[in-house]
């Protein structure tokens, strides 16, 4: 398990980062969201040890990282980092030598994340001859030449399209099977939502919530209601406590407490028959949207109001 502990960030007297704590654990894909400027990457980029953190402490399986430790690590930026005009194929194999394999091992390994990534065909071409897609698998096994134990990937599926997008989680999915710690950050919050066994979302250096994604989902955001029957539903969008958000003469999905939730059932059931009323889990984007709009409030009650003579 990788832990992260009370890790503060600061640049040019500015913190970035406010105590981050969470934690990615093996055999599971961790998403990592938040909006732009959150501080995925400077997070990222504490736990390869590219950047040091002022404090807080980061370990994996109990054992502070070390620099050895770091060598089992793999890592995709977001940004380009391979050589443009080197062959695929060739460059790959020059990473899986400068991590210790042999000429034929890294050449076996890159075959083999070739053709799972579809790049078999492309393997003698350039990089820069590749496609924004294609380039961004190829960053991808860069990230997994050597088999690493840690995966930390920044916007992996950026430029993907859907068939790609399959794949790579296929790549990643595997990895995370034979052990492996797989951590990516993305902006793009229903392919995380689909993907991921956890999430951690971040919002302007702070940890807003973490844990398992079923579980954040009951949890956290404004809980729907899906209420069908056999009677007019007009009524509902009167109930006091009560948002609806879509409605038709007999289907209605509202947004309520519980309490208010059971008492339309009761009321819905005396009448008429009710053919189905189902709670409706908040997804991804409901979730984040409220913890920001939370962080907002928050942030706007300690700020001093100005007064006007």
């Amino acid at each position: 398990m990788l832990q992260l502990e009370d890790i503060n960030r600061s640049f040019a007297g500015r913190q970035v980062l406010h105590e981050v704590s969470f934690q990615a654990q093996r055999g599971k894909l961790t998403g990592f969201v938040g909006g732009n400027g959150a501080g995925k990457t400077t997070t990222m980029r504490i736990i390869l040890g590219v950047l040091a953190a002022d404090s807080g402490r980061i370990t994996l399986d109990g054992a502070p990282v070390t620099a050895e430790a770091r060598t089992r690590f793999g890592y995709m930026p977001a940004e380009r980092g391979l050589y443009p005009k080197m062959r695929i194929a060739e460059q790959l194999t020059y990473l899986g030598r400068l991590h210790g394999y042999s000429k034929a091992e890294a050449a076996s390994r890159v075959d083999q994340l070739l053709q799972r990534l579809g790049l078999t065909e492309r393997r003698n071409d350039a990089l820069e001859a590749l496609s924004t897609g294609n380039q961004q698998r190829v960053q991808i096994a860069a990230a997994l030449v050597h088999n690493p134990d840690v995966l930390v990937l920044d916007e992996p599926f950026s430029g993907l399209d859907p068939l790609a997008v399959d794949e790579v989680l296929g790549v990643l999915t595997e990895a995370a099977a034979g052990g492996a710690i797989v951590l990516f950050s993305s902006h793009q919050l229903d392919v995380v939502e689909r993907l991921c066994d956890d999430l951690v979302i971040i919002g302007r250096g702070r940890i807003l919530a973490a844990g398992d994604r079923e579980d954040l989902r009951r949890r956290h955001g404004t809980l729907r209601y899906e209420l069908t029957t056999g009677a007019d539903a007009g009524w509902v969008r009167d109930v006091p406590g009560t948002a609806v958000d879509e409605f038709s003469s007999h289907r209605v999905v509202f947004r309520a407490d519980e309490s208010t939730a059971q008492q339309i059932l009761a009321r819905a059931v005396d009448n008429g028959p009710v053919e189905s009323f189902t709670p409706l889990l908040p997804n991804l984007s409901d979730i984040f949207r409220e913890f920001t709009a939370d962080q907002n409030a928050d942030e706007s009650a300690e700020t001093p109001q100005e007064v006007h003579a």
